[in-house]
């Protein structure tokens, strides 16, 4: 019988909560709030964060973004998404426990802040500080209500019993990349072939 590879979901679940300014990313136990529900930001509005600061699980590590709050503007999963560029570019980073030497998947939903130039939109994602994926993203047409968002993917292997991800900004104004659903997928290896 022919043996499937499988993908097990590795725990996305919108519930860690809180801010605050700490100086350094904590480790959480599994990946959280890829779609930045918490904490919760103004209602048709946005909350500005800086370096330092922290989006529940997330930790700005550079710059500030902006976390949008629900009705500002349309999301991808949920009500809210993150504006990578604040006041200016920004970057956000969880760092997770992984299995090293395991393949994980990252998809994420990509869109970018319609209301201002430049209207092409760019960023990376990075894996412990390794460029994976650079993308863009053009606003040309989009609006606040209808977003245009597309799904970005990528695998990367886990080298360490920790990961950070962390999703920057290389757009130089206040109107950046928008990001939001971000999953993480541990992927199974391939069970041996029997007969039987």
């Amino acid at each position: 019988m022919l043996a499937m590879r499988a993908c097990v979901v590795a725990a996305i679940s919108v519930m860690l909560a809180g801010t605050g300014a700490t100086a350094s990313a904590q480790t959480v136990s599994r990946f959280d709030d890829g779609s930045f529900e918490h904490p919760r930001a103004t209602v048709n509005g946005f909350t500005d964060l800086t370096a330092g600061q922290d989006i529940g699980p997330w930790h700005v590590t550079a710059g500030s973004v902006d976390l949008i709050g629900a009705g500002f503007w349309q999301a991808a999963e949920g009500d809210q998404s993150i504006d990578l560029n604040g006041s200016n570019a920004g970057e956000v980073t969880q760092t997770f426990t992984t299995l090293p030497g395991a393949t994980y998947t990252v998809t994420y939903a990509l869109a970018g802040n319609p209301q201002s130039t430049p209207v092409l939109k760019s960023g990376s994602v990075l894996i412990d500080g390794q460029n994976f994926q650079d993308f863009s993203f053009d606003t040309t047409g989009k609006t606040r209500t209808n977003m245009g968002y597309v799904n970005r993917q990528f695998t990367f292997q886990a080298a360490n019993p920790s990961t950070a991800i962390s999703f920057a900004s290389t757009t130089p104004s206040a109107y950046g990349p928008v990001i939001d659903d971000v999953r993480i997928e541990r992927c199974a290896p391939c069970p041996p072939c029997g007969n039987g």
